[in-house]
Order: C-alpha cells, then sequence, then structure tokens
C-alpha cells in the first residue's frame, strides 16, 4: 500500500493536470467566441454579394458561366474533382480530426482522381505518413482563420478549375450543430445549381432595366470568386469554432476525471492517515512487558 507522502505527490500532480486542462477549456472557449463574432461582421457582405448574384439572373435571364450547371439541369462534368480538407493544427480536441480524416479517406476510395488541399498541421501529417499525395499544403497556421487567407485558398483552387482541369470543387469541414455537436461536412464549391440563386416571380419584377459592363458574364466572372471566398471563409471559421468546442469538451471530461481522481486519492489519503493515528494509539495504550533475570 502507498504511504501518505507518495500519495500527497500524486495528489499535487493531478492538481497541477487540473488547473493546465481549467485554462485550456477557458481558452479555447475565447478563441471560439472571438471567431464567431469576426465571422458575424463579414456576414452582410456575403449577404450582399448573393444578392447581386441574383439580380444578374432576375434581370439577365439565361447565363451563360462555368460556374454554373448547364441551364437544362445536365450534369455531363466528368474528370478530376478538387476537395478542401480542413484540419486542426494539433490534437487533443477528441475525435475532431479523426471524423474529417476518415471522410476525406472514403471519399479518395470512392474517387481516387480527386485532387486534395489541405488546411491544418494534423492533416498534412496524416497524409504525409501514409503517403497520399496532395496538390496544395496552405502552410499557414488553422489557428487563425481570415478572409485573406480564404481568398487566397480561393483563387488556389480557382486555377486550375478555370483552366479545366478540375471539373467540380468540394470543401470537407467539421461544422458545429445545436451549439454542442460536431459533424463533418461534406459540400459542392462549384460549379453552382442555378435553383441555389432561384428568385420567385414577385422578385424577378424588374422595375428598371441593368446595364453590365463589360458583360454580364464578366460581372459574375468578379463575383463569384468572392462568393465562393466567403463560403471558405465561413467553413474555416466553423472548423475553428468545432475544434475549440471538441476541446473544451475534451478538457471538460479531463478536469472531471482529475476530480474524480483527486476523491479517491483523498480518501485513500484519510484511511491511510487514520490507519497510522489509530496504530500510534495502539503502541501508547498497550501494556508493556517488563523483563526479569532470574
Amino acid at each position: 500500500m502507498a504511504g501518505t507522502k507518495e500519495i500527497q505527490n500524486r495528489i499535487q500532480s493531478v492538481q497541477q493536470t487540473q488547473q493546465i486542462t481549467n485554462a485550456m477549456y477557458l481558452i479555447a472557449s475565447m478563441k471560439m467566441r472571438k471567431a464567431k463574432r469576426e465571422l458575424d461582421g463579414t456576414r452582410p457582405y456575403f449577404d450582399a454579394v448573393s444578392t447581386e448574384i441574383k439580380r444578374i439572373f432576375r434581370t439577365a435571364g439565361d447565363v451563360k458561366s462555368r460556374y454554373f450547371y448547364p441551364p437544362d439541369g445536365s450534369e455531363p462534368l466528368s474528370g478530376p474533382n478538387g476537395l478542401l480538407v480542413i484540419t486542426a493544427d494539433k490534437g487533443l480536441a477528441g475525435a475532431y480530426n479523426q471524423n474529417v480524416l476518415k471522410k476525406a479517406e472514403a471519399i479518395l476510395k470512392e474517387k481516387p482522381d480527386t485532387k486534395l488541399f489541405v488546411v491544418g498541421e494534423y492533416g498534412r501529417q496524416y497524409f504525409l505518413k501514409r503517403r497520399i499525395p496532395v496538390e496544395q499544403n496552405f502552410l499557414y497556421t488553422a489557428q487563425n482563420p481570415n478572409f485573406t487567407r480564404a481568398r487566397e485558398i480561393c483563387l488556389t483552387m480557382l486555377g486550375p478549375y478555370d483552366e479545366g482541369k478540375l471539373k467540380k470543387l468540394y470543401i470537407l469541414y467539421t461544422d458545429l450543430r445545436n451549439g454542442m455537436l460536431t459533424e463533418p461536412i461534406y459540400s459542392r464549391l462549384l460549379p453552382f445549381h442555378r435553383a441555389a440563386f432561384h428568385t420567385d416571380a414577385q422578385e424577378r419584377a424588374v422595375k428598371e432595366p441593368f446595364e453590365f459592363l463589360p458583360s454580364v458574364e464578366e460581372v459574375l466572372n468578379r463575383l463569384v470568386p468572392s462568393y465562393v471566398s466567403g463560403n471558405i471563409y465561413s467553413a474555416l471559421v466553423d472548423s475553428f469554432c468545432s475544434e475549440q468546442q471538441a476541446r473544451m469538451s475534451a478538457m471538460k471530461s479531463a478536469g472531471d476525471n482529475a476530480a474524480e481522481m483527486l476523491d479517491e486519492l483523498s480518501r485513500e489519503y484519510n484511511h491511510i492517515r487514520q490507519a497510522n493515528i489509530t496504530q500510534e494509539i495502539t503502541e501508547l495504550s498497550a501494556p508493556k512487558t517488563v523483563l526479569r533475570n532470574n
């Protein structure tokens, strides 16, 4: 059985670990709130871009663009796709990274010609160790999502898409559901379905004609990258918030386990201490045997 000194050392060690997990919980909570505020501050801009794209379809009728499926609804696109995978820079976030990477591997198994674009050190190392080729590693940290980086990612992926080397662009990230549950999301970035910018009959009624210079297609080509950048930025922030939520859950679980361990160690320490006190009292109160020489 362990002595009181050993148990005291273990109690101090667990208390120090508990302080670290509590600090990490608070830091993750603060980072998540900050990222959400920054995203909410940029939403009006992306809503305005979406409104302008709707206005183009409302006023110009059928628009031909490489960023949209054909008006007849057919999807004759075949060829390699691009996939943006968003992971964290480190672990200690439960199953956050593993859920995304397992989904990515399933997609690669189904579509082996998919080209990977990776954000996050954890994902980079994961694919590197398994010798899975990556088209582009974005070497900046996933801990600071901002619109500038989202635009850089967008332009990097739009390059081969505009050249016809990639037929579709997808994104794989983690979304925070109901403020608690995290879920990997696999969605298409490009091309768009025209129904996504559908307007009803009342909205289609144009009171004044619009003139697009130099052309409708050129205006649309300028708006769509901004809209896609907004989607990527939103995914970066959602992934970051999901990572912090997963880390908060992991740290809370670790803190609860530490509290339970402290209770058990305290009981064990009190039990041993009481046993030692009882033994000392017994030794003091026991009759002494006097040895006499015959």
